[in-house]
């Protein structure tokens, strides 16, 4: 379908990849990667014919067609979602339309709401919606043309969990070929056949997908090792020779043969394997030691208008944990996340930090932790204090262990790519090292081995961190405790993510970040009474034994109200552990709803039964 043959592109005096070749066929499924600014996206370019190589050619098999996916849309003008999604094709006949496509619009929407779009959704504007939802409708425009070959520059960058679930397993049954960059490794280990590494100038194959890449580039890196090691020991022996017998006219014949077999042999030596050289490489300068508890909430309510996220939430973290939160998307492990960090208001409740505790908020939209306004380097100066004074040598020397190096500390942000900003980010947090750290989604944007990077300082870390992540290798590194949220519940497992896997009899390790309950219900927080009340005062006329009586069948009546309550609960979590529910939609999201009216109606049966209960119990006392 494509035949890419010695192609070579430099800028200027740097060269980003000389004599690649490559055939890709209608079957495959190939995952492109490489260190951020190796030359995947201009290679991407190339390809389209955005630019032209320097040298060698690209060329595609006649009718061939292709999809294009890049890592940002233009801004969205005043077409709908569902106009990007149809790629503006005609919907409705008029006298001179005989092939109207019936089949496009009803095929637009449900690949609309795979990709989270809710009804209604596909009617409005695109420019009423954030970029990473137009970038979804541009993504819903290629998955209904089906081209021959889709061509995906970091596609899951703007999906949460349920979405990029539902695309994966789309992508499983696309009838065409893929060629993607990515650096989701359950991605690329789900969907890839193939693995491209560009790298040092140079496109290398891996048969499999990205598993096999790590193994089979471990063999070729050992091989290559010991192939250098012979070859070098062999030049050694030889030059040996030539140094002590050069000189004497009568082995002088036989040193030149040897410094002929020297050189042939370096004419076609293997060179010796070498690390990646761009790579962010830092350790979190240890921060102060806080107190014990680190954090405590009590009774926290939260709520986005009519939307209750939190009614009565408890939650204590304490000095050294790891803990990862998992749970369905809307079920507000951001908005604890937030809580925690103190950077939305509580609408009731308490909030307490422990001893000496420094928060760090970690944002899942990095504009959030950035000034826009200022430079790479004047976002990190902003943080200079008397208390740290932070010199320019320091900001520079923390910003060139991120990558930013020479002039690029002076690019302003609104050039930044995706990765820049999420290591700008990360960067700021060394100034000012926080003991409580807390990490939306940190992982996005960045490449597998900043990811890496990122872990191994992590790991290094002495604080206490409370993270949410999609990416199931990153959880397992770090997480020692797991937090599943779920209808405005916390449920802890005090272990790592395995031994959740294992309590929640979970069949899928990426599944399982979004699942719902799967064991038993945590305990129901007691109703408090309304504030400016107290308590309802014991009756002042002793019961009968009738009315006794009566009032312990009412009684028994709430009993049974909150028993079937909860039954039902139960019936409805059961069905979202199911994975034929994430399938469907529509019917995942009614089920997310009403699993949360069970829940309000629970508390209320619940507190309504505790209230006649103690009410029988002053009743049978006397």
């Amino acid at each position: 379908m494509l035949t890419i043959a010695d192609v070579s592109k430099s800028y200027g005096t740097r060269e980003l990849f000389s004599d690649v070749s490559l055939f890709i066929a209608r079957t495959d499924r190939l995952g492109l990667i490489g260190p951020n600014g190796a030359g995947k996206s201009t290679l991407f370019s190339l390809i389209l014919g955005e630019e032209r190589p320097d040298t060698g050619t690209i060329e595609w098999e006649r009718g061939a067609d292709f999809g294009f996916l890049p890592q940002e849309s233009a801004p969205a003008g005043e077409e709908t979602i569902l106009h990007i999604a149809t790629s503006g094709k005609k919907l409705e006949p008029t006298d001179d339309d005989f092939d109207i496509d019936y089949t496009l619009e009803p095929r637009a929407k449900k690949i609309l709401a795979g990709l989270g779009f809710k009804e209604g959704d596909a009617e409005k504007l695109a420019k009423t919606f954030s970029g990473g939802w137009v970038m979804r409708a541009h993504l819903a425009r290629l998955l209904v043309a089906e081209p021959a070959l889709l061509l995906l520059d970091e596609p899951t960058n703007h999906l949460d969990l349920e979405a990029l679930l539902w695309f994966q397993d789309y992508l499983t049954r696309y009838p065409g070929g893929l060629v993607v960059i990515s650096h989701d490794r359950a991605f690329l280990n789900a969907l890839c056949t193939g693995m491209l590494e560009l790298r040092a100038g140079t496109l290398h194959y891996y048969h499999g997908n990205y598993d096999n890449f790590l193994a089979e580039k471990e063999a070729r890196k050992a091989q290559q090792a010991a192939l250098f090691k012979n070859q070098q020991r062999e030049i050694a022996h030889l030059q040996k020779f030539v140094d002590r017998f050069g000189a004497k006219a009568s082995m002088a014949s036989r040193a030149k043969s040897k410094e002929k077999q020297i050189e042939r042999l370096e004419a076609v030596a293997v060179e010796e394997p070498h690390e990646e050289l761009k790579r962010i490489n830092f350790r979190f300068p240890q921060p102060p030691r806080s107190g014990l508890k680190v954090i405590e909430l009590e009774h926290v309510q939260q709520a986005y208008g009519n939307h209750v996220v939190y009614r009565d939430l408890n939650f204590t973290a304490e000095r050294g944990q790891r803990v990862v939160l998992v749970g369905p998307n809307g079920a507000g492990k951001s908005t604890l996340l937030k809580i925690l960090a103190g950077v939305i208001p509580i609408q009731g409740g308490t909030v307490e930090l422990g001893s000496n505790v420094v928060p760090g908020y970690f944002a899942q939209n990095r504009l959030d932790n950035l000034d826009p306004t200022l430079t790479v380097f004047e976002n990190v100066m902003s943080l200079r204090t008397n208390e740290n004074q932070l010199t320019e040598q320091q900001a520079r020397a923390i910003l060139g262990a991120f990558l930013f190096r020479k002039d690029d500390v002076h690019k302003p942000i609104g050039v930044l790519s995706g990765g820049e900003k999420s290591r700008l980010a990360l960067a700021r947090l060394l100034v000012k090292p926080p003991n409580l750290l807390l990490m939306d989604e940190p992982t996005t944007h960045l490449d597998i081995q900043s990811i890496d990077s990122l872990i191994t300082a992590l790991k290094n870390y002495e604080g206490t961190l409370i993270f949410i992540s999609h990416d199931v290798h990153f959880i397992r590194a770090l997480a020692q405790n797991v937090l599943h949220v779920h209808s405005g519940r916390l449920t802890p497992y005090a272990g790592d993510y395995d031994y959740y896997l294992e309590k929640s009899k979970a069949s899928d390790a990426r599944a399982a970040l979004t699942a719902g309950f799967t064991d038993a219900r945590p305990v129901q927080q007691k109703a408090a009474a309304p504030a400016g009340k107290s308590p309802a005062a014991p009756a002042a006329k002793k019961a009968t034994p009738n009315e006794i009586r009566k009032f312990r069948e009412q009684v028994g009546q709430l009993e049974k109200k909150v028993s079937e309550l909860e039954a039902k609960q139960n019936e409805i979590t059961a069905a979202l552990e199911d994975p034929a529910s994430y399938a469907d939609k529509g019917k995942f999201h009614h089920l997310n709803r009403e699993l949360s009216v069970i829940v309000d109606e629970i508390a209320a049966a619940t507190a309504e039964w505790e209230k006649a209960a103690t009410k029988l119990a002053e009743m049978e006392q006397g």
